[in-house]
Parts: C-alpha cells; sequence; structure tokens
C-alpha cells in the first residue's frame, strides 16, 4: 500500500476523484487491481440541477490509504484534493475479534469522520470460505454483518455491503461484486455531485460579491479554474471549456470598464509593466508557471492572457475543434494589443511585435502537430491570417531594428536588438531540440541582415537588389498559386513586373503584364496600364512568345457539319469562340492554328462515325459538332498553371481478329504521356513565366496547313472567329497548337485540350440497284411482268462527263423495256435530266448526264423477267448422311420461288465489269394431280397466287406435248377469265380419254395468261404462264397363269421411268454425266414404298439405274410384291431421285448396290405432290468407320436431290387393282339335330 499512501498529484489530466480506504489493508491491497479495474467500465447517468441535461459518464476514483490530513480544513476550495467516498474493509468473521479490536477501530474512524464532516462512508464486509473452514467456533455470517448495522448503520443499513469470496470464479462471486460495484458507483457519484453542487453554489456566491472592495479576480480564476479541472477529469470537455470561456468574458469586460473609466481596483496588478514576452506555450496541457504567477497575484496581462488561451486551446483539441484555435488565436493577438492600450501598459518598443510573432508561429505549429497534410490542405484558409499577422509583425521588427536599411542597422539599432532578445528568456525545454522553433526563427531574423532576408523577402527590393528580389518573389508566388490565395497572387506579381522591369527583362516583363492586364482583383485603370505596356513593346523589335492563357481563354470550338466528317474539296467551317481578358479592345493581324495532318484515321468512309463519336461526345462534348475546353481555376486560367497536372487524353485501343474481326483484347491509350511524366520542378512552361526558356516564336508559313483568320478585333469577353478549313487531301486533321499575333508579340496555346479533330475522307463511286419501293412494306420483284428498278449512283471523287454511258449486258431471259420519258435526277439540283438509252442486240447503253463529284444521280428503268416453264429446284436439299447442303433461302415462309438475274454493267469510272444480281419471284405456285372416277381419269392443274398483287387469269389450256400420243384431254372449266386476289387458288380440270390404251408416259404443259389488275398501259398486257409436268404409269400384273391377284401370292411389279425432255443447262451443270459407247447418261434413284401396309415388297425395294440423256429415253425395272389385303388396292408409291455422287474420291471404294440399296434406308413418307416443298431424304444407318487401331476414315456419301414441283408424275397414282382373297379349301362340318 506504500503506492497508495502517497499524496495524490495535483492539475494534471490524470487526476480522479479521491476515495480513501481504512481498515485492514492487505486485505483492500488484493483486490485493489480488481476493483480499479471495473469500476468505470459501467457508465452511470449523471443528473445535474438547474435543468441541465443527463450525461453518461464512466466513473474512476484514486484510492489512497485513509489519513486526518487528507479530510477538508475549512475554506478549502480545491475539490481535486476533496475525498468523496471513505471506505472501512474489513475479513473478520469472529465475534471475540469483532468486540476486541475491529469495532473500537471502527469507532476512532467513524469519530474522524463526524469531526470533519464527513457523512459519505460505507462499510465492507469480505466473506471467505477458507476463513470459515480455519475457525470452528464461529457464528454464523449474518450475526457479524448485523452486530455492524447496529452498531453504525442504525438508520443506514445499506452503508453495509457483503462481499463473498471476490477472489474466486463462481456465479456466487461474480454477483456479489456486480452488486458491490453498483453500489459503490452510485454512493460515489451521490457524494460528487453533492459536492460539486455546493462549490458551484460557493462560487456563484463569490462572483456575486466582484463589486465589494478587496475581491480579486486571481482569487476567483483559481476557484472556477477548480471547476474546470473536475469537468475535465470526467472528460466533460465541453462543461470546462465553458468554465474558461466565461473567465475571459469576465476579465474583458473589466477591461472595457477600466477603458470607459470604471476602474476596479484588483485591475492594478495587471497593469506593471512587461518585463517578458517569450510568446504562447501551447505545448503543455498546463503551463504551472504562470498559473503560480496567477495565483500569487503576479501575473502580467500577458501571462493571465497566455494562460487562459493555452488551456482553451488544449480542450479544443481534446474536442477535435483545432480550426477554432486559428479563429480564436487570431482573435486574442488583436485584443492583447488593444487591452495593453487600454491599461496603459508600459511595454518596450518592439516587445509586442516579438510577442506576436512568437504566438503565431507557436498556434500554428501546435496545429500541423496535431493534424495531417490533407487537413492542413484543405483547411488553409484557417491560418491564412496568422501566416499574414506574423508577417506584418517580423517586417515591422526589420524596420525597427535596421535589418531593410540601405546601409544595415545602426549602433542603435544593435543595442534594441539585444534588448528585445533579452526579453525573450530562454528557450523553452519543450523547443531546446526543434530546429524549426519559433525561437529560433525570431533569433535567427533579428541576429543579422542575411538571415532577415531570408525570412521577409521584399527587403531585398528595398535595399535596391531586384535581382535577388525577384528570385525570392517568385518562390513566393508559386506557394500563392499552389495554395490558392488570389489577392497574394495580384500583390506579389506587380512586385515582380516592377522587379522585371528594373533588370530589363522584356519577355518576363511582358507575361507578367498580360497576366496582370486580365488581373480582375485590379482596378481598370491598372489593367488597362499594362495592356498598354504589351501594346507599346509590340511595335518594336525582337519578336516575343507569350502565353495565350493570359491573353484570351478558350470557351468552345464548333463544326459545321456538326459530324466534323466531310468529303475531299468539301467546305468545313469552325467557329471558335474566346474570352478575351484584355480590359480594351485589342487588333490581333492573324489568328492561326497549326494542324496535324495524318493519314492513319482517314481516307476511308467508315471512319465518318468513329470522328463523329469522338469529336461530338465525351466529357467535354456536348453533340452537335460542339468541343467545349475546360475552364480552370481563376489562378489558372490567369495563366500560372504551373502547379496543375495537364489533363490526360485517353483513347481507346483495340485488338481484333485479322481472319473474323473478333475482338481479342482492349485498353487505353495515354497520348500526352510526354508531359504527364516530366519534371515540373525543373520544366518550361508558358503559363510560368519565371519557370524556365519561354518557347520560341512560331513562323507562320503560307504554304503549312493552319486555320487562319486575319485583321481581327477582339473585344473584352467573348468573341467569335470563324474559319475555313482545308479538305484538299483525304485524311485526319489535328488542331495542335494556337497563335494570335499582336505586332511583334505572339500569344500561343502550345496544347489544345480537348482533343480537336475532323477527318477529310475520299470515296469511291458505288452503283447499287434496287426494287423501287412500293405502298406494302413486302415489296419484291416478281417475274413475268414488267417491274420498275432504282438506279443509284453515289459518284464519290469521280465526276460524271458528257458522254459518259453505263453499258448493261442483255439477257434473254430478262429483257430491259424502252421508256420515252426516262429521266435522272441528281439529289442536289432542282430538275431533272433527260437519259438516252440506245439497246442493241447484246448490250444497252445509257447516257449519264453530267454529275460533279460526291452527289448522287438516281434514275429508273423497267425490266421484265420472263418465267421459265420448268420450275427451279427447291432450296433446302440434305445429303444421304442426313447433313444440310446450305443454299441461298428465298421466301419460303410465302412459298414464292426466286429466279436471280445477274447483270454485267461497265462503268466509265471503273475498267472492270460490275455484277449486280437481282432477284425476282414467280408470283404462281402450280401443282397437278390425277384424279379417278371409275375407269375414267382426270387432270387437275392448281394455281396459287402467293403474291401480294392482285391478277386477272385468262385463257387456262392444258396440251401433250407428244402430239403423236393417242390422248384427248377435254377443258371442263366453264369460265375464260377470273380474277386472283393475293393467296387465292384457282383450279382447273381436264378430263383424259384414249382409244386403245393409256401410255405409259406423258408430257404435259399447262399455260395461262395473267396480268395485273391495276394494268393500265400496253407493257403490263397479258403475259403468258408455262407449267409443264409429266405422267409415269406403273404397272401391276398377276402371277402367269393367273388373271387377277390374289392375297399372299408374288406378283410381278413394272415400274416405267421416262425422260420427257433433255436437261437444262443449269441442270446439266449439276447432274454428273458418264459416257459409255456414245451414249450419255444420268443416274436416278429410285424407290417403292407402301404407305398404307398393303402391299409387301419382296427383294430389294430401291436401286440407282442410268437414264440416257435423251426425250422419250424409257427404263423398266422389274420386281416382286406381294398384296395382303382383298379388294381393290392402291398402287404402291414410287419415288425418283436424283442421284449425284460425291464429288471427293473415298479413300474406301464403296459398293454403290449395297450402300443404296440396304434394307435400313428409307425415304420420307411423304407424296409426290409435296415432294417440291418438303422433300428431303435422312439415313437411319451410321457411316462406316475402321476400327480403333487405325486411323479414322470417313465414307464422303453420296448426294440425292429430288425433282422440282411437276418435273415428275406418277401416272399410276389413283389407280387400283382387284386382288381376290385366296381360295378356302377347309371342310366345314354342319350338324343339325
Amino acid at each position: 500500500m506504500e503506492a497508495h499512501e502517497e499524496k495524490p498529484i495535483i492539475y494534471t489530466m490524470e487526476n480522479k476523484p479521491i476515495v480513501t480506504c481504512a481498515g485492514d489493508q492487505s486485505l483492500f491491497t488484493s483486490l485493489y487491481t480488481s476493483l480499479a479495474q471495473q469500476l468505470p467500465r459501467e457508465p452511470m447517468e449523471w443528473r445535474r440541477s438547474y435543468g441541465r441535461a443527463p450525461k453518461m459518464i464512466h466513473l474512476e476514483a484514486n484510492f489512497v490509504q485513509f489519513k486526518e490530513e487528507l479530510l477538508p480544513k475549512d475554506g478549502n476550495r480545491a475539490l481535486l484534493t476533496f475525498p468523496f467516498l471513505h471506505i472501512y474493509w474489513t475479513d473478520c468473521c469472529d465475534t471475540e475479534m469483532y468486540k476486541a479490536s475491529v469495532k473500537d477501530d471502527m469507532l476512532r474512524w467513524q469519530s474522524t469522520l463526524r469531526l470533519h464532516g464527513s457523512v459519505d462512508w460505507l462499510i465492507v464486509v469480505v466473506e471467505s470460505e477458507a476463513k470459515k473452514k480455519n475457525k470452528t467456533n464461529i457464528l454464523p455470517r449474518t450475526s457479524i454483518v448485523d452486530k455492524i448495522r447496529n452498531d453504525f448503520c442504525n438508520k443506514q443499513s445499506d452503508r453495509c455491503v457483503v462481499l463473498s469470496d471476490p477472489l474466486k470464479e463462481s456465479s456466487r462471486s461474480q454477483d456479489s461484486w456486480s452488486s458491490f460495484l453498483t453500489k459503490l458507483r452510485t454512493l460515489l457519484l451521490m457524494s460528487f455531485t453533492k459536492n460539486l453542487g455546493r462549490f458551484e453554489d460557493d462560487m456563484r456566491t463569490l462572483r456575486e460579491k466582484r463589486t465589494e472592495p478587496g475581491w480579486s479576480f486571481c482569487d476567483y480564476f483559481m476557484v472556477q479554474e477548480e471547476l474546470a479541472f473536475v469537468f475535465e477529469m470526467l472528460q466533460q470537455f465541453e462543461d470546462a471549456l465553458v468554465q474558461y470561456d466565461e473567465l475571459d468574458a469576465l476579465f474583458t469586460q473589466y477591461v472595457l470598464n477600466f477603458g470607459a473609466g470604471d476602474g476596479a481596483n484588483w485591475l492594478g496588478s495587471f497593469c506593471a509593466p512587461v518585463k517578458r514576452w517569450n510568446g504562447l506555450l501551447l505545448r503543455r496541457p498546463i503551463d504551472m508557471e504562470k498559473r503560480e504567477l496567477i495565483q500569487r497575484g503576479e501575473a502580467s496581462l500577458l501571462d493571465l492572457r497566455s494562460y487562459l488561451f493555452s488551456r482553451q486551446c488544449t480542450l479544443l483539441i481534446f474536442l477535435q475543434r483545432p480550426w477554432e484555435v486559428t479563429q480564436r488565436a487570431l482573435e486574442l493577438l488583436h485584443n492583447c494589443v488593444q487591452e495593453l492600450c487600454l491599461l496603459e501598459v508600459s511595454v518596450v518598443q518592439g516587445a509586442l511585435d516579438c510577442w506576436v510573432f512568437l504566438s503565431c508561429l507557436e498556434v500554428l505549429h501546435r496545429i500541423e502537430g496535431c493534424c495531417d497534410r490533407a487537413q492542413l490542405e484543405a483547411n488553409c484558409s484557417h491560418t491564412v491570417g496568422l501566416w499574414t499577422y506574423a508577417t506584418e509583425k517580423l517586417k515591422s521588427l526589420g524596420y525597427l531594428c535596421g535589418l531593410v536599411a540601405e546601409k544595415g542597422p545602426t549602433s542603435e539599432d544593435l543595442n534594441r536588438t539585444v534588448d528585445l532578445l533579452a526579453g525573450l528568456g530562454e528557450e523553452r525545454p519543450e523547443t531546446v531540440n526543434s530546429l524549426q522553433s519559433p525561437y529560433k526563427k525570431l533569433n535567427e531574423a533579428l541576429s543579422s541582415v542575411e538571415a532577415f532576408e531570408k525570412h521577409y523577402l521584399v527587403s531585398a527590393m528595398k535595399k535596391g537588389d531586384p535581382e535577388r528580389a525577384e528570385g525570392f518573389l517568385d518562390d513566393s508566388l508559386r506557394s500563392y498559386v499552389a495554395e490558392g490565395w488570389s489577392l497574394q497572387v495580384t500583390h506579389t506579381r506587380k512586385q515582380m513586373a516592377e522587379c522585371q522591369k528594373l533588370l530589363q527583362q522584356t519577355e518576363d516583363y511582358l507575361q507578367t503584364s498580360a497576366l496582370l492586364a486580365g488581373d480582375a482583383n485590379l482596378t481598370v485603370e491598372e489593367r488597362k496600364h499594362f495592356c498598354q505596356e504589351i501594346l507599346t513593346f509590340a511595335s518594336q523589335p525582337p519578336t516575343v512568345a507569350l502565353s495565350m492563357a493570359a491573353f484570351a481563354q478558350l470557351r468552345q470550338m464548333q463544326f459545321s457539319p456538326p459530324g466534323a466528317v466531310v468529303h475531299v474539296g468539301a467546305a468545313l467551317q469552325l467557329e471558335l469562340r474566346v474570352r478575351c481578358l484584355m480590359p480594351v479592345a485589342v487588333k490581333v493581324e492573324q489568328l492561326a492554328a497549326t494542324l496535324h495532318f495524318s493519314l492513319e484515321q482517314g481516307g476511308a468512309r467508315g471512319r465518318a462515325g468513329s470522328a463523329q463519336r469522338r469529336t461530338g461526345q465525351g466529357p467535354q462534348g456536348q453533340g452537335d459538332g460542339v468541343v467545349l475546353f475546360p475552364q480552370g481555376s481563376p489562378l489558372a486560367g490567369a495563366g500560372m498553371g504551373a502547379s496543375l497536372l495537364p489533363a490526360l487524353e485517353l483513347y481507346e485501343m483495340q485488338d481484333r481478329s485479322p481472319s473474323d474481326s473478333s475482338l481479342n483484347s482492349t485498353g487505353v491509350v495515354c497520348k500526352n504521356m510526354h508531359l504527364l511524366l516530366r519534371r515540373h520542378d525543373s520544366s518550361a512552361s508558358l503559363d510560368t513565366p519565371t519557370a524556365g526558356a519561354l518557347p520560341a516564336a512560331i513562323a507562320v508559313d503560307d504554304g503549312a496547313q493552319m486555320l487562319r483568320a486575319r485583321d481581327i478585333t477582339l473585344q473584352p469577353g467573348d468573341n467569335s472567329i470563324l474559319f475555313t478549313a482545308p479538305t484538299g487531301e483525304p485524311g485526319s486533321y489535328t488542331l495542335r497548337q494556337l497563335c494570335g499575333s499582336v505586332g511583334r508579340v505572339q500569344f500561343v496555346q502550345s496544347h489544345i485540350y480537348p482533343v480537336v479533330q475532323y477527318e477529310v475522307y475520299s470515296q469511291e463511286p458505288q452503283l447499287t440497284i434496287e426494287p423501287l419501293s412500293g405502298p406494302s412494306v413486302w415489296h419484291n420483284l416478281l417475274a413475268g411482268i414488267p417491274q420498275k428498278v432504282k438506279f443509284t449512283i453515289a459518284t464519290g471523287h469521280y465526276s460524271v462527263k458528257k458522254g459518259d454511258a453505263l453499258q448493261l449486258s442483255n439477257t434473254d431471259s430478262m429483257p430491259i423495256l424502252h421508256s420515252s420519258c426516262c429521266s435522272a435526277t441528281i439529289l442536289s439540283s432542282t430538275g431533272g435530266h433527260a437519259l438516252s438509252i440506245q439497246s442493241s442486240e447484246k448490250v444497252t447503253s445509257i447516257s449519264l448526264p453530267p454529275t460533279p463529284p460526291y452527289h448522287t444521280l438516281e434514275f429508273q428503268l423497267e425490266v421484265l423477267c420472263h418465267i421459265p416453264p420448268t420450275p427451279f429446284k427447291p432450296d433446302i436439299e440434305r445429303l444421304t448422311n442426313g447433313e444440310v447442303r446450305h443454299r441461298p433461302k428465298s421466301h419460303a415462309d410465302r412459298g414464292m420461288i426466286n429466279i436471280d438475274q445477274k447483270v454485267s454493267i461497265d462503268c466509265p469510272w471503273s475498267i472492270y465489269s460490275t455484277l449486280i444480281s437481282l432477284t425476282f419471284y414467280v408470283p404462281f405456285k402450280a401443282k397437278h394431280s390425277i384424279l379417278s372416277a371409275g375407269k375414267r381419269k382426270y387432270i387437275q392443274v392448281c394455281l396459287q397466287n402467293v403474291s401480294d398483287t392482285i391478277f386477272h387469269l385468262a385463257d387456262p389450256v392444258l396440251t401433250e406435248c407428244q402430239p403423236t400420243i393417242p390422248v384427248e384431254l377435254l377443258s371442263l372449266n366453264a369460265k375464260t377469265q377470273q380474277t386472283v386476289c393475293s393467296q387465292q387458288s384457282v383450279f382447273c380440270l381436264w378430263e383424259m380419254r384414249w382409244v386403245e390404251r393409256l401410255p405409259l408416259c406423258l408430257q404435259c404443259a399447262f399455260s395461262a395468261s395473267f396480268a395485273p389488275v391495276s394494268a393500265s398501259d400496253a407493257h403490263t398486257a397479258f403475259k403468258p404462264y408455262r407449267y409443264e409436268f409429266q405422267l409415269d404409269r406403273a404397272e401391276i400384273l398377276p402371277p402367269s397363269g393367273d388373271q387377277h391377284c390374289r392375297t399372299g401370292t408374288l406378283c410381278g411389279l413394272e415400274v416405267s421411268i421416262t425422260r420427257q425432255a433433255e436437261p437444262s443447262e443449269t441442270e446439266g451443270e449439276e447432274e454428273e454425266s458418264t459416257e459409255i459407247e456414245g451414249l450419255r447418261t444420268t443416274k436416278l434413284m429410285y424407290e417403292v414404298v407402301d404407305n398404307s401396309s398393303n402391299w409387301a415388297v419382296c427383294g430389294k425395294s430401291s436401286g440407282v439405274v442410268s437414264m440416257p440423256v435423251a426425250a422419250s429415253a424409257t427404263h423398266r425395272v422389274q420386281m416382286e410384291v406381294m398384296p395382303l389385303f382383298a379388294g381393290h388396292l392402291p398402287f404402291p408409291n414410287i419415288k425418283v431421285f436424283k442421284y449425284l455422287p460425291h464429288s471427293a474420291v473415298p479413300a474406301i471404294q464403296p459398293d454403290t448396290d449395297s450402300c443404296l440399296e440396304n434394307d435400313t434406308m428409307s425415304l420420307l413418307d411423304k407424296g409426290l405432290d409435296d415432294q417440291g416443298d418438303t422433300a428431303s431424304i435422312r439415313s437411319r444407318g451410321s457411316v462406316h468407320s475402321v476400327g480403333s487401331g487405325e486411323q479414322q476414315r470417313v465414307l464422303p456419301m453420296p448426294r440425292l436431290e429430288p425433282f422440282s414441283p411437276g418435273q415428275v408424275f406418277y401416272l399410276s397414282q389413283g389407280r387400283q387393282v382387284l386382288v381376290l382373297p385366296v381360295t378356302d379349301d377347309h371342310v366345314m362340318e354342319v350338324n343339325v339335330t
């Protein structure tokens, strides 16, 4: 307990409420650590009087051994030495011991407390199970506690508490600790509140006596500061600061009253002459030296103010309000000067300047010590007043001590300097080791002229040394610009201009004059003076380059046309808007912008989109071809941009695959990296006149790529300047520099950001042919009737001259119809131009009107595409292994068949022919069928209008192409002409009549005339439509010797395949033919299928035959079939396909018969009528593969191609054959009873 017997330290930040401990000291020592740690863990609500808001506080205590001298004496108001609670500790459990010693000790303890009026006490009985076991004749625990309560706690039984086994880790021990700590906090807070309230009442009483004679402010100061110490001890810093603010206000009011003639006697002690002026001391929480002076009544005005502000500064820093310290410090320094004058205090000349200078630096150093650099930079406006005030006082000391005199200080000045330095006293221990302490700075500044010049730069100007002053001013100017002090920047520039003019630094002087001429902080007369200085030098050599930022600011630039992408030779204008910073109108002989020409991005029409996005959009773009220039801070706009980094110029970079143009990677490239990574402390800049060498004057070459505007008068404020951009060569043009010439003075903008760029492209002539758009959204060219097509010629860089013509190759399937009123239109001109069309057997020549470059020429022509009699092939084909063979798709959703017509055109601007394809669509879809009624046969032709046009259909005729065959076709159609709407079908019917026997094959041709309903001229009169098809016949023969077929009996099936016509040229190219002994043949594949399961095909059901390439060539195939049911059965279906072998030679030659006649192969069960639309072939077999030990080789499969609708007709479709049931030889017995 020796540590607890020491007297507590007074007036430190670690002060705590005192609690005395009597009784068993060894017992308390064992519990002290746990008690000191657990007491402040739980907060307590502190309720105060006079309606003040309650607060949550954490109570701590300084436990000391009880001594009578610690009890308060009469008149002692020191709360920090006042014991708020007294505790008696005992672990007695024996009645005899209690009566013999413990009770008497408690009586002496309470008697001492009552003698000094202390009523806040507590008795703690500590229970220990181990001690109970050692004592055999003891009473229960309640007997000792009851005796203590009866003897000492008559009406205050709660003043005796029991603490059970406090050193054990049991639940009972924890509950006992918790209860004890709650009681201790409650009693301590009650005592603290009661004594604090009594202290406040005494303090108010003392303050109300301030008008009585003998009242002392210093005594009252110590009392109220005691209250501040208590609040600070409880970490209630705001309440503590209020106490010092009240003392500050009270003292200030007395000083003001003294100045008004109502003075207090106690103020006389503060009117003593000032003997020490060592400034504020803010590095200690409490300046005990000055506090003792105040306590003894010997403090001067500066001592009182210094101590009071140091305490306020400490509390404000605890409250994290350091910037309020700077504000209060500035007010304090000014108020102290005024109070010294009001109190008529005698001060040595210059002493007050020393005190203010040291105090300013002390406050600034204290703030820098508790704030990081980012906070200091963000709140530099709070410190500028202190820096300025310190500068003024240093300047005053320089004049006082003769440090700025031209001849140096005199002996009188040196004596005065010695006296001032002596008043500073010795340096404080806190700053002895600091190289930048305020004490050392002031000593150094007053010690010599050279040292003073380092701390106050203007002294060099006063001594007639402008060269050194200009360097000092430049450093100061950079600091002001970096921190944003515009008024200081203006004032420093004026001084720099004087130095530069004395040193005859023409370029630097003109640059500074330009900055001052555009500085809004100066008056108009001053600005005009500096502007006139520039204009005067402009008429004299040599040529000088200055920064454009000091002369004018770029606001925006607008392109016309807005896209900033034009063709070669086109007109492109740029409107530049600038804000002139000069106070008067300035005539500019030439304003020129240099252009950087590049072929990397220009020269192609495809670059227009990217250039437009780059120019009209982005962070500074508004669209519509407008580029906005960023406006910096006022200081940077005035030409001091050395501390500002240039903006990033970022461009997107994409790496694409050369094969499919897919994006591999993307990135960002910085184009002005050389400006960002250079050293800024030694780099030259136009914006900083003294940072380095200015750029050389720009020589404007008449032959260079530049934008020029001559003889311009720039008025103060916004101006608009129009440039005409050069567009003579294709490429990309980027604005790099801007130069305005005013006599011999050139104002240069060395870098323009954001990037201003336009592109000039050169386009090749283009010819397009497309259908003339009609009222319908779904508009196509229709075959068979005249159609209008539009020719569009984009001339590009080519100029169409008189005599130029388009040469179109003629084709028999699509003739060009002549028209006497055909004319061409040039989009940029008015009126039409007549076209001259001349046609020969092979070529149609169209003379073009003269057209300038980069214009569009349009004209229309009528063409007619003939409908071929044999329909085209379907679009979808499959290989025998199921793979789809891709071909260009037609309008399959409407069932229209397309015809591609290729036109070869010779253009005057190219030596090569242009091949253009036009797609026509057949407006009709035809199909035929055989109908039977007994032995009578009918041919039905269905014609469907699959277009959107309404037609007149007239004169449907069906003929047999071989007149030698004795077949008569009798028409059963009543109407000769009818209207066919869109998607409407017309059915025509003919009856077949024959004399002897129906031939095996018939080749028929259906023809009709059609015309649009809206047709009015001769060109769109009725046009022919022809549809050819072929009828084949298959027969089933009964077995030899039988007249009819029977179920379960094999019958012969004879299939006759006849070629009605030779294949066309197109078909001949696709079909692979072979020639054997002069006979050219092609291969066909047939397959017999029975969808109704009436027949069973015996033997092979499919095969490949060789058909001669000649009309009427016939091939017969014999096979056996077996009827499965009796009755009139329909003939099985027979399908025929083109067999096109694979072009590649297989590694293993396949067996054709085994490949094609395999039973696993089947065809889609579709009728032959639908083959043209949906016919396809699929194979359920797998491709042959070699074993796993060998390299896998895939057999190339042959390709099967179905015939187009109408090319193959099944003549026996609809025929039936009579099948008799087998003879029943079974005997049936019938019994009749």
